[in-house]
């Protein structure tokens, strides 16, 4: 697996502890410690983790204000979870390609979530890239 593909998935996972824990889930560091997380995918990892949750309410209503008749909180806890960490690479990582972002969250979303997860993320990635080229 590819190191940034790696730190993505570890992004999740954490985003998806943190989601539901809140304050109670572990501390970044010692998760990707213990999930064997070294060099590029541990300091990746670091930057969408911490990127994410310092823009958290910001994403959540990014995330919002694309899907016609969801509320966040009835979206799948995976799903939305990829939808943060690609609508904060897509606001806030110039440096990748938002075609990048977009197919990488896809894939999470397709080995995690639900059948349909794939679809669902790639719709609303797809509509917050419009939004954010347009402005």
């Amino acid at each position: 697996m590819r190191e940034r593909t790696r730190a993505r998935q570890l992004a999740v996972q954490y985003l998806y502890q943190y989601d539901l824990l809140k304050d109670k889930a572990s501390e970044v560091d010692d998760f990707l410690a213990d999930e064997g997380a070294e060099g590029e995918v541990a300091s990746f990892a670091q930057m969408l983790i911490r990127g994410c949750r310092e823009h958290w309410d910001e994403l959540n209503q990014t995330v919002v204000e694309v899907s016609e008749h969801w509320q966040l909180n009835r979206m799948p806890v995976v799903d939305r979870n990829v939808l943060r960490v690609g609508a904060y690479e897509l606001k806030y990582c110039d440096d990748i390609p938002s075609k990048v972002s977009i197919n990488e969250a896809i894939e999470l979303a397709k080995a995690f979530g639900g059948k349909d997860s794939g679809g669902f993320v790639n719709g609303l990635l797809d509509k917050i890239r419009a939004k954010y080229e347009d402005e």
